[in-house]
């Protein structure tokens, strides 16, 4: 590996307060040890609420974002960032809170051609209290990631799921409901607005839920999918017009169901910083292609530090 980042001070964001907090950790660990390797000095911080305060007397040349979920993804911190006038990798501060937030990115997508799944915002007592659509369908909290707080309610079922009673439930008031679609689990990483290649997951528990997305063996990952030419090239342009739609930049990566049976593909969500984990999908994607991970840890890096102080508007 070239010393690339030489003479380059890069913070690396991580840890964060959200519920993601663990997954965060574990990525922010494997792109700070990449970006070593690659002859750059790192400083790893785990970014509380004095984050303004740590950078301003840090004063890097550049912020690597590996916070994932609330406060970290959804626009919070690249504020902070915009403010300190600090390059930072990833989606700018609308980008970020935009794609967040699922009602208002599916409407921004749908708008743009993108097919996105039905439903709607609801209260989670209403929710809780009876069916508010035919089951089968997915309840999940309207701004998480990582498969946090996601119930599937297939036909048969009793009732709604109570958890979102909980005195415990800390994911808003608000749920989003969405009719569940058979098939198949796609993801589709785009780099610098270009579509790499389309994964298709196996999960081993049938549903691609926190466990099956980090745990050792919670599922298995088919690169590229086994899915027709047709409907692979129509996952890789879905993705790129989503990138585009939501006016992200850098790496993003875009979750689909896709039901062979009738040939639809449906867009569930883009997220702006995915997970730089051992068991991560955009690495695996750029493996995939020929670009090792420091190259594009590296790569994540340069084009932040490229755009300088960048995305007001995106």
């Amino acid at each position: 590996m070239t010393q690339r980042l030489s003479g380059h001070h890069v913070v690396v964001l991580m840890g964060g307060l959200s519920s993601e907090r663990e997954v965060s950790l574990v990525s922010g660990a494997a792109c700070a040890k990449a970006l070593e390797a690659s002859g750059a000095k790192v400083t790893r911080v785990d970014a509380g609420r004095d984050l303004a305060q740590v950078l301003t007397a840090l004063k890097p040349d550049v912020v690597f974002n590996a916070l994932h979920g609330e406060w970290g993804e959804d626009g919070c911190v690249q504020g902070v960032l915009e403010t300190l006038a600090l390059p930072y990798t990833h989606c700018g501060v609308l980008a970020s809170a935009l794609a967040m937030d699922k009602a208002k990115s599916k409407a921004v997508l749908a708008a743009a051609g993108v097919t996105v799944p039905g439903g709607g915002l609801f209260n989670r007592i209403e929710a809780a209290r009876d069916h508010v659509m035919p089951p089968p369908y997915v309840v999940k909290p309207n701004a998480e990631g990582s498969s946090v707080g996601v119930f599937l309610v297939f036909e048969g079922a009793n009732g709604p799921p109570q958890e979102l009673l909980s005195p415990t439930w800390t994911y808003g008031e608000e749920v989003m409901i969405e009719p569940y679609i058979a098939g198949l689990e796609l993801s589709v990483a785009v780099m610098d607005g270009k579509a790499l290649t389309v994964t298709e997951i196996v999960p081993r528990t049938g549903f691609y839920d926190y466990d099956a997305k980090y745990g050792e063996g919670g599922s298995t990952h088919v690169v590229p999918a086994r899915i027709s030419a047709g409907a692979s090239d129509r996952a890789l342009r879905l993705a790129e017009a989503a990138h585009a739609a939501l006016g992200c930049r850098g790496v993003t990566r875009s979750d689909f169901r896709y039901d062979p049976v009738n040939d639809l593909m449906v867009l569930l969500e883009v997220n702006t910083q995915p997970g730089m984990t051992p068991t991560s999908l955009v690495p695996e994607q750029a493996a995939h292609l020929g670009v090792g991970f420091e190259d594009l840890v590296c790569w994540i890096v340069e084009d932040a530090y490229g755009r300088g102080v960048a995305g007001r508007s995106s």
